[in-house]
Parts: structure tokens; sequence; C-alpha cells
């Protein structure tokens, strides 16, 4: 079982900066890739960044790759996304996700692989 906590959310303009947080408890949350999602009004969620339980392999969606920055801290097994130079469009429901996996360099980018979800926070980018 792993247990998520996101914080970090928030109102910024557009251009700001923002870094969310993603806190992984559990007995096997050490042993757990990770990934970030999010989902805009009317809109399915979709995939943002992913990273893998080594931390060695990462992968972004488009629309977000060269701005935001997908993160982990092994030890404190707390993955952050670094958003930068955020648009209107990235206004969303932001998610972390979670799957305990053996291979270490693995990243997941589909929903279904994800079992563990965070109860998700709010980011508003204002033009």
């Amino acid at each position: 079982q792993v247990q998520l906590v996101e914080s970090g959310g928030g109102l910024v303009q557009a251009g700001d900066s923002l870094r969310l947080s993603c806190a992984a408890s559990g007995r096997t949350a050490s042993s757990a890739a990770m990934g970030w999602f999010r989902q805009a009004p009317g809109k399915e969620r979709e995939f943002v960044a992913a990273i893998s339980r080594s931390a060695r392999n990462t992968y972004y969606a488009d629309s977000v790759e060269g701005r935001f920055i997908i993160l982990r801290d092994s030890a404190e097994i707390t993955v952050y996304l670094q958003m930068n130079s955020l648009k209107p469009e990235d206004t969303a429901v932001y998610y972390c996700a979670a799957r305990t996996t053996e291979f270490s360099t693995a990243v997941y980018t589909g929903e279904r692989a994800y079992p563990y979800w965070g109860q998700g926070t709010q980011v508003t980018v204002s033009s």
C-alpha cells in the first residue's frame, strides 16, 4: 500500500513558477515509480510527467516538455513537479500517482498503470 499527499497548488499569473510536492508513505512506497497527471474542467485526466523508482529516467507530455521538471527525493520518498513558464492552459487539478515496481528504471505514462492516487491539488494560472 502507498499513501500519497500532494501540496503546493495555488493561484499564479502566466509566466510564474510553482512547485508541487507529493509525499509518499507506506510499506512499499520506496519501491514505487511515480507520476503526475492533471484534469482541467470538462476534460479527461491527462498524463503530465513520470519518474522511475531509481529517479534515473523521466518522461514528459509534449505540452509540458521544457517547462516542467519532475524530481524525486528518494530519502524522503517525495516527488516534486517544478512548473515553470506557466500558461493559463495549465490550469487543472494535479494528481500524484504511484505504482510499485521491480523495475528500477521503468516509467509509466498510462493512467491505468497507477493503482495509488493522491487527493489532488488545484493549480490556477491567470492570464
